[in-house]
């Protein structure tokens, strides 16, 4: 079992907004992935987006500059 750390997660309401989302970070070379929602979150999907918390930044910088949709972003150990 994966030890548990600090990680971003960003949700989404649709899966199409996290599909676009996770297009983006790739083609903008982010290390993240998309999960399963984790427990301890509600959203409109069942997928978020698991970055390396000092990704924040750089994920709100994309989600602004390419005018993507999104619920929230979290910092929550899973």
């Amino acid at each position: 079992m994966r030890a548990k750390a600090l990680q971003c997660v960003v949700t989404f309401q649709t899966t199409t907004e996290a599909m676009a989302f996770e297009e983006a970070a790739k083609e903008n070379g982010f290390s993240g992935r998309i999960i399963p929602l984790p427990r301890a979150i509600a959203a409109g999907c069942g997928l978020a987006w698991r970055e390396a918390p000092k990704g924040r930044a750089s994920i709100e910088k994309l989600l602004s500059e390419h005018q993507l949709g999104y619920d929230r972003i979290y910092e929550l150990v899973i």
